[in-house]
């Protein structure tokens, strides 16, 4: 049964809704749509799926583009109704004869809905009653077929016209190679299992030419063992003396003098403390506190390459004919008008390092909002295209809520508890030289950090996280190696209250999505330490592996947690940024995945190498 269908305006107004069925819904279902899907630019899916305690929903939806306006029908997931799609078509053709942007309560739709309604249930019944029919003729044919004059149906005289056939067909109309009844023993037994025999006995003439030769296989054995025993003296005669030890010298050009030898390795003193350059202040101001500038280039020299792009059928309906469209304007777009530039788009994007599946959900969602729309006069196709996704990957890119760590950092204080922000990601994507980066931004911001080493796990991670400690002159706290993650975060968390941190920076090992037992680590170290923030660090260069990455971490969190209201990924921090030049696409990817925003991006090797995701120099690069 239908629950309930509303229509309202893209800017949020409430027009009608089905007073006759009332059902007060479960949780908030049409404003998590909104939120999750419309706004997210994911509206060219078919459906959405929203539970609620005690019930689960399922939400359809259509637009009418050149009036802005939503229709949502929502019903219980278990019904699997088949009348919506086509409730929700007429109810958007019968609302649109009647719609008047002045008016704002619809009570004469009650009538015409609930007559709409009854014939959607009725044409569903009729199919529902038709579907047993077709089967039924569909099991008497199959009878036929086995008892009848179908291919080895038993009866002797279809046995003979099979063997006289020769080259022929073999009863149904296909042809076969050599004579045979069946193209090879394996799909004769299929066959024979079916019901439907075997011609002849050619087949088992055929099944024993096709068996394997025994003397084949000796002749092979010998042959190889001739190879092997080859091979062998081969190798016998090529040991070489263990006790001499080959080194490459280097090559010597000229009679010049040696140079010596580079050394860039961190000294140590006699009693056992490394010299390590102090670098706090050195380096200057963080690039995060700098504001880029982004070069504003001709916009038409960029509508005028993507015009070229997306212009295949310029030649079926002539020069004359599309400059009458542009100055006239067309009547209203369709799905076939935006195909060839919607093309153009997704190439566009996919060479910049977008997800295919990305690039093609995005496309969709851009064509679902332009059907129907009116093209205003000298406006042309392609760049009616190129404005909707560029609001569309703005609107992506652009935070949901605001992340101010700074904001957030000074509310703990206040609170006299530690902010805790822990780094997660794939193994050799930069998570502890980032975090060092982000501990020098706080650091200019007079804010005291403490680092957490909780990789106890890759060889050399708290010496690393060390390193940076001394370089930064900020306290660390470690246990070694082969420790509980969680118990190490905790502790930290609990000497950091103590000693009066700020901030404690958790630094995790690296893991791959699919390992479960790191996975699961993580998610008791999320669980019992309940940090403030969340970041997945993860590498510019990914594209397609950007999806399975942030989509199996979050979802492993989910599932693996044993609170009800688990934590998933707040954010993200980019690395090897100046590594991939315009090949920006694995921002929008994580982005659209998650839903999560950039807060950080890795731009170099040095502490400053950090700052903020530049939204409109990202969507600038994506449609160039």
């Amino acid at each position: 049964m239908l629950e309930q269908l509303l229509i309202f305006t893209r800017g949020g107004l409430i027009l009608w809704t089905c007073k006759e069925l009332g059902n007060a819904l479960k949780g908030s279902p049409i404003d998590t749509l909104i939120r999750s899907c419309l706004l997210e630019e994911r509206s060219g899916t078919a459906s959405y799926n929203y539970d609620a305690p005690g019930a689960s929903y399922t939400l359809k939806w259509t637009f009418h583009n050149d009036l802005g306006l939503v229709f949502v029908a929502v019903y219980q997931r278990i019904l699997h109704l088949l009348y919506v799609d086509e409730l929700l078509a007429t109810a958007k053709h019968a609302f649109s004869q009647i719609y008047d942007p002045k008016r704002v309560e619809y009570f004469d739709f009650d009538e015409t809905f609930r007559q709409l309604r009854k014939e959607a249930e009725a044409r569903a019944e009729e199919l529902r009653k038709v579907k047993p029919v077709g089967k039924s003729v569909n099991d008497g044919r199959k009878l036929v077929m086995k008892n009848g004059s179908g291919f080895g149906g038993g009866n002797k005289k279809n046995k003979s016209e099979a063997n006289e056939g020769g080259n022929g067909d073999d009863g149904k109309g296909r042809k076969l190679e050599n004579g045979h009844s069946n193209g090879n023993h394996n799909a004769a037994v299929v066959e024979g299992n079916r019901g439907m025999g075997l011609a002849n006995g050619k087949e088992n003439a055929s099944s024993n030419n096709e068996a394997f030769d025994v003397t084949k296989l000796q002749k092979l054995k010998s042959k190889g063992g001739k190879k092997t025993s080859d091979t062998s003296v081969v190798s016998k005669g090529s040991n070489v003396d263990p006790k001499k030890k080959v080194t490459k010298k280097n090559r010597v050009w000229d009679d010049s003098p040696k140079d010596a030898k580079l050394d860039f390795t961190d000294h140590v003193e006699e009693n056992g403390n490394e010299n390590i350059e102090v670098v706090a202040a050195d380096q200057g101001e963080s690039m995060m506190d700098k504001e880029e500038i982004v070069s504003s280039d001709s916009e038409d020299e960029e509508d005028e390459e993507f015009s070229k792009d997306s212009k295949p059928d310029a030649t079926k309906k002539g020069w004359f004919s599309s400059m009458f469209q542009s100055i006239a304007g067309k009547a209203n777009l369709e799905k076939a008008d935006l195909e060839p530039a919607l093309k153009a788009l997704k190439d566009r994007l996919m060479t910049k390092n977008v997800a295919e599946e990305i690039a093609e959900k995005l496309c969709e969602s851009v064509a679902a909002s332009l059907e129907g729309k009116k093209l205003s006069s000298f406006t042309r196709i392609s760049s009616t295209v190129q404005a909707a996704m560029e609001e569309a990957l703005v609107r992506i890119l652009t935070p949901r809520r605001s992340i101010d760590i700074l904001r957030d950092v000074h509310a703990a204080k206040e609170q006299r508890k530690p902010y805790v922000i822990v780094f997660v990601g794939v193994n050799g994507v930069g998570k502890s030289t980032n975090l060092a980066k982000v501990a020098y931004w706080l650091l200019q911001h007079k804010v005291s950090v403490m680092m957490a080493a909780c990789d106890t796990f890759r060889s050399g991670a708290v010496e690393q996280l060390r390193t940076h400690a001394r370089r930064l002159q900020i306290p660390i706290f470690e246990k070694g190696y082969e420790k509980d993650p969680a118990v190490v975060a905790k502790e930290a968390i609990q000497e950091a209250t103590r000693n009066g941190s700020d901030v404690v920076l958790v630094d995790t090992a690296g893991r791959m999505q699919d390992n479960e037992p790191l996975m699961r680590a993580l998610s008791k170290l999320i669980y019992l330490n309940n940090p403030d923030l969340v970041l997945f660090v993860g590498e510019a260069l990914v594209g397609n592996d950007a999806v399975d990455q942030l989509s199996k971490f979050n979802q492993k969190l989910a599932d693996l947690s044993t609170s009800p209201n688990p934590r998933l990924i707040d954010g993200i921090l980019l690395t090897k940024f100046d590594t991939i030049d315009d090949k920006v696409g694995a921002a929008l990817s994580m982005v659209y995945i998650s839903g999560s925003p950039v807060m950080f991006v890795g731009c170099g090797q040095s502490y400053t190498d950090l700052k903020k995701l530049n939204v409109k120099a990202i969507v600038k690069t994506l449609l160039k």
